[in-house]
């Protein structure tokens, strides 16, 4: 476990928390994107993963956008946090593996990868990343996006069927014509439907990185 308090709590919108954490156990820390923290809640072995934006190791400092849905542990976590509260975390633990990204990259995900999409943009050395997401408030999730210097992002609004994959998969078949690779994140099943659309399309494998976030009534998949 590493001790950290927070340094700052900005609130984005109604679900989104900007959190900056600082500790000592934070300096020297080997770190990359794409890897995960689990926070601690409360008593018990109850932990909630993020993924850093950034860390600064000369500082000892990390931030994390903590989005607040549901009544859960996580959900009571991030929307009850304040300046000066303390946290312990462990990590930073391998998740997804971004070091051999080259461009053109696609990131898809949803509400949970916005942190990820940040500490993407900051770190690809090849250029940047073409980045879509499924989420349920369109506008809400535009304006975090800005606020986290994401503004070009294309979010396209849930449908209760989800038709609205059919237009993912388009996209999607449309920037692999061009050589894209892809960094599938988020729900579980939304990202099966996608992989499985692009292997369909002759993508190989090695093009394509998934990692799960959530599933419906399941937790503790990252």
């Amino acid at each position: 476990m590493r001790p950290a308090h927070v340094v700052s709590v900005e609130t984005l919108s109604p679900h989104f928390r900007l959190v900056e954490l600082e500790g000592e156990a934070l300096r020297d820390v080997a770190w990359t994107a794409g890897q995960k923290i689990q926070v601690a809640m409360g008593a018990g072995l109850s932990a909630r993963t993020y993924t850093p934006m950034s860390w600064d190791t000369g500082r000892g400092r990390t931030r994390l956008l903590a989005f607040a849905h549901g009544e859960g542990p996580g959900a009571r976590w991030a929307s009850g946090l304040r300046q000066g509260d303390t946290c312990q975390f462990f990590g930073p633990r391998r998740s997804l593996d971004l070091a051999d990204l080259e461009a053109p990259v696609v990131l898809f995900g949803d509400e949970t990868s916005f942190g990820l999409a940040s500490a993407l943009r900051d770190n690809l050395q090849a250029g940047g990343a073409l980045h879509m997401f499924e989420v349920t408030d369109v506008l809400e999730s535009q304006q975090v996006l800005e606020a986290i210097s994401l503004g070009q992002a294309r979010s396209i609004a849930r449908s209760a069927g989800e038709e609205h994959l059919a237009t993912v998969e388009a996209e999607m078949l449309r920037l692999a014509a061009n050589g894209a690779q892809f960094v599938l994140t988020g729900k579980a099943s939304s990202i099966q439907r996608i992989s499985r659309a692009l292997k369909a399309a002759g993508v190989a494998s090695s093009r394509i990185k998934v990692k799960a976030y959530w599933a419906p009534d399941k937790t503790g998949l990252d």
